[in-house]
């Protein structure tokens, strides 16, 4: 299994721009897994896009991929390093999916990541820090992606979360939750 790292924070932390020099200290081929479907109509998402694909390296590889993910992971070479941007927008792709369909997605691609030769990183939204969204859809997607991180997570060798322009390495500076059945024998870094 290659290295599986996760980088999340709210919109306009960084999180793309720490990704992507993870990605070039890879050493590794680049393959940019972009989630995100390009919309000219709309021109504020356009230049958006426009502006991660400047930041890019031209020897990147960049796959469009706005449902696919799982199968695109299980295809990944191991000499590849494979930059998932973002999960937020893969999940906001996936919204009409009914919980079965999406519990079933979800079960796909943890456990196509937990298989994958390649190394990894996703980026993904932190977005359950403010109010509870007042409409149903927008709580569907902050709980649908607060549990993919989640369960992300413990399988990911390191998690970063970035903030206001700064990097935490997360697997450093905190300790995991414990699943329920070991919630007993929890002990903080300062036990």
């Amino acid at each position: 299994m290659g290295k599986i790292i996760l980088v999340t924070g709210p919109a306009r932390s960084g999180k793309s721009e720490w990704a992507e020099t993870l990605a070039i200290q890879s050493g590794k081929q680049v393959v940019y897994v972009a989630t995100a479907t390009d919309n000219p109509d709309d021109q504020e998402w356009h230049q958006r896009i426009l502006k991660h694909q400047k930041r890019r390296p031209e020897d990147w590889v960049t796959l469009p991929v706005p449902v696919e993910l799982s199968a695109t992971l299980a295809d990944a070479k191991p000499y590849t390093c494979l930059l998932v941007d973002s999960l937020g927008t893969w999940v906001a792709n996936l919204l009409e999916k009914d919980e079965f369909s999406w519990e079933n997605m979800v079960t796909e691609l943890l456990e196509t990541v937990e298989l994958v030769a390649a190394d990894m990183l996703f980026v993904a939204e932190e977005v359950g820090w403010g109010v509870i969204p007042a409409y149903p859809l927008g709580r569907k997607f902050r709980d649908r992606l607060g549990s993919l991180v989640r369960q992300l997570s413990t399988l990911s060798e390191t998690v970063y979360l970035v903030t206001g322009g700064h990097v935490l390495n997360l697997s450093i500076l905190g300790s995991p939750l414990p699943n329920r059945e070991d919630a007993g024998t929890f002990r903080s870094q300062d036990s």
